[in-house]
């Protein structure tokens, strides 16, 4: 659990500097510096090609923070800046299109002074693609199976009916094609002998092999050692590799349930079924705190609105003398009820913020009027 807890504050830590990225390339973007149009096309596609490569970057970790972190409010959050960073991607990126006319881009230049790499701009498949439609996959996946099995059943039908054959020219293709077989192997074996006898014959026309003895064992150490100078570059490279933690070490027996490969892919499915199990926790009690709200307060704002209702009523009928139509749906309902009191209750505060004004200012020339006389 402790060791769970530290993921997510590192997870948390690193969604928190990925917005505080966002908001200074928005910064940057709003600056008048860089609202001033550029004549210069060449260096219009470096500014935009400096922000589509910050904004990938900040697109990765989004991602990752989003695939690792398991709290439901703030995958949501952290869902809509991610959209919100893939809108932006796509607008840089029609905008590079428009100033290079093409599709493809180059960011050497960009890339070494930012000092990157290639790997670092690969713009990854959000893995919520598929996760967040896991359901509407499967059942596309079984529909195009069906489909598929019942296609080839039809065409396996249509062949069958096709192929007519009687059981005596069925038996005589297969002995033709035994026939031809058997005739290959005999011929393959034939040339074999022929070439065998050519060999010998030679030899016996040029005799016995002469070498020097000092020749022949220099051939075989110069064969020899380049052999096992070969094995032990390779055993020393494999070693390395070993000792770096490239290449797993095969001496040792390791069991796969215990390699860290599996702990990682278990880890993972593991957070997808608690991000699962929250979202529905979350779901269902927002389903519950609304019940709860309703059966709680829901008499006392049902209530109050009655009596704000009716308060509205009686107070039209002492300006006007008659009571009001109820608002139809077109107008608002009692909506428009209280969008309607709530203008006129400002309007009053601020006439009678203005009349206490205006009788302070009445006091005041009254007593200064008393001390003239």
């Amino acid at each position: 659990w402790w060791m769970q807890h530290q993921g997510q504050a590192v997870v948390s830590t690193q969604s928190t500097g990925a917005q505080g990225h966002i908001k200074e390339l928005l910064e940057y973007e709003a600056s008048p510096e860089t609202q001033k149009p550029e004549s210069d096309r060449v260096s219009a596609f470096q500014t935009a090609a400096v922000l589509y490569i910050k904004y990938i970057q900040v697109f990765r970790k989004l991602e990752e923070c989003y695939f690792q972190i398991v709290h439901p409010q703030k995958r949501i959050v952290l869902r809509h800046v991610l959209d919100g960073t893939m809108g932006r991607l796509l607008e840089l990126k029609n905008e590079m299109v428009n100033l290079e006319f093409s599709e493809y881009h180059f960011f050497d230049d960009v890339l070494s002074d930012m000092k990157l790499t290639p790997a670092d701009i690969e713009i990854p498949v959000p893995r919520y693609f598929t996760q967040d439609n896991e359901k509407d996959i499967k059942d596309r996946m079984k529909l195009m199976a069906e489909t598929l099995a019942k296609y080839r059943l039809d065409e396996t039908g249509d062949k069958k009916e096709e192929i007519k054959m009687s059981l005596e020219e069925a038996i005589k293709i297969i002995q033709v094609h035994e026939r031809a077989r058997q005739g290959c192997l005999r011929a393959k074996f034939m040339r074999e002998i022929r070439a065998q006898e050519e060999r010998e014959r030679m030899l016996s026309l040029q005799g016995a092999p002469t070498m020097d003895p000092d020749v022949a064992s220099t051939i075989i150490q110069k064969v020899w050692k380049g052999y096992s100078q070969r094995n032990k570059t390779i055993k020393l490279r494999e070693e390395e590799l070993i000792f770096i933690g490239m290449q797993p070490n095969l001496d040792i027996p390791t069991n796969y349930k215990d390699s860290p490969v599996n702990k990682v892919a278990k880890r993972e499915e593991e957070r997808v079924l608690i991000q699962s199990q929250h979202e529905r926790e979350y779901q269902d009690a927002l389903v519950n705190i609304k019940e709860k709200i309703r059966e709680a307060e829901g008499p006392d704002i049902k209530e109050n609105m009655q009596d704000q209702i009716r308060q509205w009523f009686i107070e039209t009928r002492d300006a006007t003398g008659k009571f009001p139509d109820y608002p139809s749906d077109d107008e608002g309902g009692s909506a428009s009820i209280f969008k309607t009191k709530e203008g006129v209750e400002g309007e009053e505060g601020t006439n009678g913020e203005g009349g206490k004004k205006k009788k302070g200012e009445k006091k005041e020339k009254k007593k200064k009027g008393k001390k003239k006389g």
